[in-house]
């Protein structure tokens, strides 16, 4: 069994897999202030509840956007499984060609992301990763990653709104029935839904204008079946992309 952990700035993508199926998800959030101690019993709590013996795991790799808390993991998962692990970086072989200015800027998350749907969907794609930011990415048919695009999230978005705006309350994510939207909540669902859908279709023909190819689509994050069902390209939602990509990575740099 291969323990892997996706750590980012809200929440923690805990998964277990048994040979190469993904057996048991866990979501929690990633707070700074948990020791390793109180980890390591989330961590061994999860593993009774869905009765793994932690001598089961051979192995665990973790990406994160998070080094504290990644600090924190690493000597959770070392104590209650006893098993020292990978942590996506330089030096880790991923089958991904980082054409960059700075490689060892790339988040791990995206690092992982990438290398699951080059395995799973093949280039060219464009990669969407919807959490506290929005990041869209290119990968061509060689596996090469070109760089992408940073906006803010939908959550971050919301809040930004609703907290400078003295008349402006926080509403839920879900899109109106119309667009021209006749009360306030509405409006600002309006803007957040539909404006994200329209800046994703907008992104998505800019990035296939230059790289010059048609290219798969596939989006992954929490927030992502909300935003690309309004969308008008055609978006493939892979919820554990990022998982699968660990294990690729994992697989490749076992000795």
């Amino acid at each position: 069994m291969l323990l892997a952990a996706d750590v980012g700035n809200t929440n923690v993508k805990l998964g277990i897999f048994d040979g190469d199926n993904l057996k048991f998800k866990l979501r929690f959030s990633t707070d700074e202030n948990k020791t390793s101690d109180e980890l390591a019993v989330e961590l061994y709590t999860f593993l009774q509840i869905y009765n793994i013996d932690a001598k089961n795991i051979d192995g665990a790799i973790i990406s994160s956007v998070v080094p504290k808390f990644t600090y924190n993991l690493r000597s959770a998962i070392m104590t209650v499984t006893d098993r020292k692990s990978l942590l996506i970086g330089p030096g880790l072989k991923t089958g991904l060609d980082i054409k960059i200015e700075h490689p060892e800027t790339l988040g791990a998350d995206i690092v992982a992301g990438c290398v699951g749907a080059c395995e799973k969907y093949g280039g060219p794609l464009i990669m969407i990763f919807m959490g506290t930011a929005t990041a869209i990415v290119y990968v061509d048919a060689s596996n090469a990653y070109h760089g992408g695009a940073i906006a803010p999230g939908m959550g971050i978005s919301l809040d930004a709104l609703t907290n400078h705006g003295a008349l402006l309350s926080s509403v839920d994510m879900k899109a109106p029935k119309k667009v021209i939207s006749s009360n306030t909540s509405d409006c600002i669902r309006s803007g957040i839904m539909f404006g994200t859908a329209c800046m994703l279709d907008g992104m998505v023909d800019m990035f296939t204008e230059e790289c010059k190819t048609e290219c798969k689509v596939i989006a992954t994050g929490g927030l992502a079946p909300l935003a690309i069902k309004n969308c008008r390209h055609d978006i493939i939602f892979d919820e554990n992309i990022i998982l699968d990509g660990l294990k690729i990575i994992y697989e490749r740099n076992k000795k």
